[in-house]
């Protein structure tokens, strides 16, 4: 493949962090193992989001930063397919690609990791405690619930974030347990947030391949991965995520679950940044239509929150 589709090689871009290699090398060996002949390589493309971990990526761009040398990389051919966290990619794609495989997801769920091993959820958490996190969504909604708690700024991947911790910089920190468990880590799972308490982000869990519209080739392969539950439920939440204008400046939050029985629910939510106001809205429709189910649970959550709510996120 390798853009033309005749060389039998097909090539993977990815992140570098461990997280990113782990995912990536799930679809490298999903791929390779399919097709007789085929080899499957990785190739590393270090991101902005990547490059400037010393700035909240609201400030320097967004989500996008996890992206963008990577789908660059893409176009002009350098690459054949993206291996991207559903999370971290932004509502609208660049022209010319996009995401026809989500594999299935992992739990989506959010986790505190706290220093003291004692401390059990959030309410066991000390007056004052320091809780490292660089996420609007999660700052968000832990302020919300613990208006006393001291947010500290954390950027890095897993371990990173494990050493601050372990470092005494923080008290507390959160991680996705879908990102522990690939990475043979669920035993640091010990404190998993009830949805109720830190709604997931958008996609949480779910990995997206990424390809050029009109791939043929990489288009029938990717085809025989994909996993249509999956795919009907991130399609709604990004359809929520697009119908707000969702960032990373946007503390949003969205969970989709489909019944078994053709039905698909939407539980979303929007918090101040400073967690004084939160908006709560829900869902339900056929899993036949779940870009309309999005956009009508962010029009619910436009019309409870108000023009001015939306304003001042846009000014901040």
């Amino acid at each position: 493949m390798n853009g033309d589709g005749k060389d039998g090689t097909l090539v993977i871009g990815t992140r570098g962090s461990p997280l990113a290699l782990a995912q990536a090398s799930i679809v490298r060996d999903l791929l390779g193992g399919s097709q007789a002949g085929l080899e499957v390589t990785l190739s590393v493309i270090k991101t902005s989001g990547d490059r400037f971990l010393d700035q909240p990526l609201a400030e320097i761009g967004g989500k996008g930063l996890f992206t963008k040398e990577i789908e660059d990389a893409m176009v002009v051919g350098q690459i054949d397919i993206a291996v991207h966290s559903m999370k971290d990619v932004p509502a609208v794609l660049p022209e010319g690609l996009h995401i026809p495989c989500l594999l299935p997801r992992e739990d989506p769920r959010d986790v505190l990791l706290t220093a003291d091993p004692r401390v059990t959820g959030i309410a066991g958490l000390s007056q004052g405690a320091k809780v490292g996190t660089s996420s609007p969504r999660r700052k968000a909604q832990l302020l919300n619930l613990r208006p006393d708690l001291v947010v500290v700024p954390i950027r890095g991947n897993v371990g990173t974030r494990m050493n601050k911790l372990a470092a005494g910089e923080v008290d507390a920190t959160f991680l996705a347990l879908a990102g522990l468990k690939r990475l043979g880590l669920v035993d640091q799972a010990v404190n998993i947030l009830a949805e109720e308490e830190i709604l997931p982000a958008v996609a949480q869990g779910a990995i997206g391949i990424e390809c050029r519209i009109g791939d043929e080739a990489v288009e029938s392969l990717l085809a025989d991965f994909h996993h249509p539950a999956t795919g009907i439920a991130v399609a709604a939440e990004r359809a929520l995520l697009a119908a707000l204008d969702g960032s990373c400046r946007a503390p949003i939050a969205g969970l989709a679950r489909l019944d078994g029985h053709g039905g698909l629910s939407l539980n979303a939510r929007i918090v101040a940044p400073d967690g004084g106001a939160r908006f709560d809205a829900a869902g339900v429709g056929p899993s036949t239509d779940a870009m309309a189910l999005g956009h009508n649970v962010a029009l619910d959550l436009r019309t409870q929150a108000g023009d001015d709510f939306f304003a001042t996120l846009a000014e901040a």
